[in-house]
């Protein structure tokens, strides 16, 4: 493995593990190492100091190492995905009543006719969802994106 410290074209510095330069190389050649904070896949590999090791104890830290350790990479393609997914979901959520787990009953009492219709979402568990469709009621779930539950 190795260790890069990363500074994409808008100057963000962030860093960043690799199996190999080469595999850094292809990752970047390709778009999958995108900045952190701006997302910009113009990103290069930044002056850094070879790590060597001494006789001393322990050394403090630079001062500007990254936190957070390693960063996940995601290339452009999926980024946008999410994006629309979650402009999707907002969409929906934001033109729709939230009705939780009553979610079944309320579109099931639309669907025979019983409550007026309105956009409605909510929960469903998979048995009530396919029980739901069963009887034809018509529905869409919501796309779930990676960290919504986090």
């Amino acid at each position: 493995m190795i260790h890069y410290r990363l500074r994409c074209a808008n100057d963000h510095r962030f860093e960043s593990w690799f199996a190999s330069s080469a595999a850094f190389d292809r990752q970047a050649k390709r778009g999958l190492v995108v900045c952190p904070n701006c997302g910009s896949a113009k990103v290069e590999r930044a002056i850094m100091a070879p790590n060597v090791s001494g006789t001393r104890k322990s050394r403090a830290p630079a001062a500007d190492a990254s936190p957070q350790g390693p960063l996940p990479l995601m290339s452009t393609q999926e980024k946008e995905l999410r994006a629309k997914l979650r402009a999707l979901r907002d969409e929906v959520t934001g033109k729709a009543d939230n009705v939780g787990r009553k979610f079944p009953d309320e579109a099931r009492k639309m669907h025979y006719g019983e409550i007026d219709h309105r956009p409605i979402y909510g929960e469903a568990s998979f048995d009530e969802a396919k029980s739901l469709h069963d009887e034809g009621v018509e529905f869409y779930p919501l796309p779930q994106l990676p960290g919504d539950r986090n």
